[in-house]
């Protein structure tokens, strides 16, 4: 095995994070901090709660982006004194250990350079997804679950917080739908190229007589709506049921009528809550992804205007972008990007980073073509 040139990757990444430091703008990052903070220690700070509240958190969302910069620097630098110690006293296990840590900073330090390619007008938002089963009967259900399942512990990989706002279970297995959101910055940017048709190609567990089955379901990304947009629905457009939550319960989910189905009449658009325990609990999280996805349309219907302006309208995204092949090999394949792996099962267990950044890239690239 050829000796790792510590000297070149070091350096590499050193201009790579150059680059991620230009375009992130530490400096200004930290003006808008101590701004914040100045605003959060006035003593009157929570007799708005909601100001503090805007406050609060935009203060941790910057510090979370300066700090995730900051300290990969430092981690370089460790990593360069690392090296060194390990020359000097020609210790093989320290050398062993810097390239793992070489491996592991490779990594971090890509996913930093591919987040300076999310500028879009929502990219740094939180991010609502939705995922819904489609053709395929019980194996698009239990497909739709093990989308959720891969999608949570993807997050759960980045340390990213998230919450299931909704989960509408299938008769004999899976799930219908499900609606869950990422908070976290840029949550919308990453996880936006992940919008599209996903196919489920395996042998059925649901058919007696063993049949390759293919399935498919529909994964819907939106921006967490903030109170600076605007988004604005008149209770004359809202058309509110009230309901008893079903699937596995406890306490009172699913002893009261608190889940809330909330369907904008002047779209079609409807959204389901029941997860939360209280009538209006799950009101205000309906309200808030119907907000959301009101943003997003609202955003589409401007980009479609443009292009036809342009001469230039089609379709962004075909009827499938991804497939998931189980059987009769393994191999999950982007049809848009052309990454693949042969570690389906991997994959489905939330290691989709490297999906994710080929998808940003494949979009940006597309998006200075079409420019």
């Amino acid at each position: 095995m050829a000796a790792v040139d510590f000297d070149t990757e070091i350096k590499h990444l050193r201009t790579t994070m150059a680059s991620v430091r230009e375009v992130t703008d530490l400096d200004r990052l930290q003006s808008q901090i101590s701004d914040l903070e100045a605003q959060a220690s006035a003593p009157d700070l929570w007799d708005d709660v909601e100001h503090a509240q805007q406050v609060t958190s935009q203060m941790s969302r910057l510090r979370h982006e300066y700090d995730r910069v900051a300290t990969m620097e430092e981690r370089i630098g460790d990593l360069e004194a690392m090296v060194e110690l390990g020359r000097e006293e020609d210790d093989a296990d320290t050398l062993a250990e810097a390239e793992k840590e070489l491996a592991t900073l490779r990594r971090a330090v890509e996913l930093l350079e591919v987040r300076t390619l999310l500028n879009g007008e929502y990219d740094e938002r939180e991010a609502v997804v939705t995922i819904r089963s489609g053709a395929g009967g019980v194996d698009a259900a239990d497909f739709a679950e093990m989308l959720l399942r891969m999608y949570l512990r993807w997050a759960e990989r980045n340390d990213y917080p998230t919450q299931v706002l909704d989960t509408s279970y299938a008769e004999e297995a899976g799930l219908k739908s499900a609606t869950f959101e990422v908070k976290v910055p840029y949550a919308f940017g990453t996880l936006s190229v992940e919008a599209g048709t996903h196919r489920l190609v395996r042998i059925s567990p649901f058919d007696n007589q063993g049949r390759r089955q293919t399935s498919f379901a529909a994964v819907e990304v939106v921006p967490l709506i903030e109170s600076t947009d605007h988004i604005e629905i008149p209770e004359t457009e809202l058309k509110i049921d009230v309901f008893r939550s079903s699937g596995p319960g406890g306490q009172s989910v699913n002893t009261t009528d608190s889940a809330v189905r909330m369907t904008h009449i002047p779209t079609g658009v409807v959204v389901s809550m029941q997860n939360e325990k209280s009538q209006i609990q799950n009101r205000a999280a309906a309200l808030r992804v119907l907000q959301s996805r009101l943003l997003l349309l609202k955003q589409q219907e401007e980009d479609a205007a443009r292009k036809e302006m342009a001469g230039d309208i089609k379709a962004s995204w075909g009827e499938q972008m991804r497939s998931y092949v189980l059987h009769p090999y393994q191999m999950v394949k982007d049809l848009r990007t052309g990454h693949e792996v042969g570690s389906a099962a991997a994959v489905l267990d939330g290691d989709i980073d490297a999906f994710i950044q080929a998808g940003i890239r494949w979009k940006r690239g597309r998006e200075r073509r079409e420019s």
